[in-house]
């Protein structure tokens, strides 16, 4: 039996459900409505990998700006400037040109949703800090965009393909507005190797976070939804507890 190389991802009680990590250099779909913490959860992902195993990580940022993800993630004790100083990250800003607005960042995706200029840039700083790790979030503002299901289809792969052929293991996060989607275009997880959901449902007068694998190609996972708490240090998900 050939063993398959994981990714630990740093989401205390993830690893728990898929056999250790994520397969190495494929690339997950990240789905979830407001407020559940997709954008948290990634980073997180690229934090662990910059900070424990030497893994440097690329996020691209197609709906915040950079230094509004740097303050906002400060508050689980995440230091983003200092990590790309350090050059175990590296931040391509894909929104300020977008919305019109000038950027002072290294990287900045000048010509918005050119897909070829964009993965010419993943290459150029993969080669620059040896990323090991990739973060798009979203895939949502990338389908927005091109708005044609087929068309979308197509780009999302040539970009998950390009990821994974480059050696980097990626989260794609999804924003959804149902819980009963898997994806927002419903072309996305079909060009992604696994598929995670994160909800936020109302029980009487509270919410309950919780989490499932709906699909991890090429690996076993556990098929059940469990509870999660976003806590001061980050996602924390509790995988000897189930939501029925």
């Amino acid at each position: 039996m050939i063993e398959i190389d994981r990714v630990p991802t740093g989401v205390p009680g993830f690893d728990e459900l898929c056999e250790g990590g994520l397969v190495r250099n494929r690339t997950y779909l990240l789905s979830g409505t407001s407020g559940t913490g997709k954008t948290n959860f990634a980073f997180q992902f690229l934090h662990s990998g910059a900070t424990q195993y030497d893994e440097p990580g690329i996020f691209i940022a197609t709906e915040e700006r950079p230094s509004y993800l740097r303050e906002n993630l400060s508050r689980f004790g995440w230091d983003m400037q200092s990590l790309e100083d350090e050059g175990k990250l590296a931040i391509i800003d894909a929104c300020s040109t977008k919305i019109g607005i000038p950027s002072q960042e290294r990287y900045v995706d000048v010509r918005p949703f050119d897909m070829r200029a964009l993965l010419e840039q993943v290459i150029t700083i993969q080669d620059e800090i040896g990323a090991k790790r990739a973060v798009i979030d979203s895939s949502t503002s990338i389908g927005f965009n091109l708005q044609d299901p087929a068309r979308i289809r197509i780009e999302l792969l040539k970009l998950s393909t390009t990821l994974e052929i480059l050696g980097l293991t990626s989260l794609m996060t999804c924003e959804i507005v149902d819980d009963d989607l898997y994806s927002r275009f419903g072309v996305e997880n079909f060009v992604t190797d696994g598929t995670i959901l994160l909800y936020n449902k109302r029980e009487d007068n509270t919410r309950v976070r919780s989490m499932e694998i709906f699909k991890m190609r090429g690996s076993d996972h556990k098929k059940g939804i469990y509870p999660y708490e976003i806590t001061s240090e980050g996602i924390v998900i509790y995988p000897r507890e189930e939501v029925y």
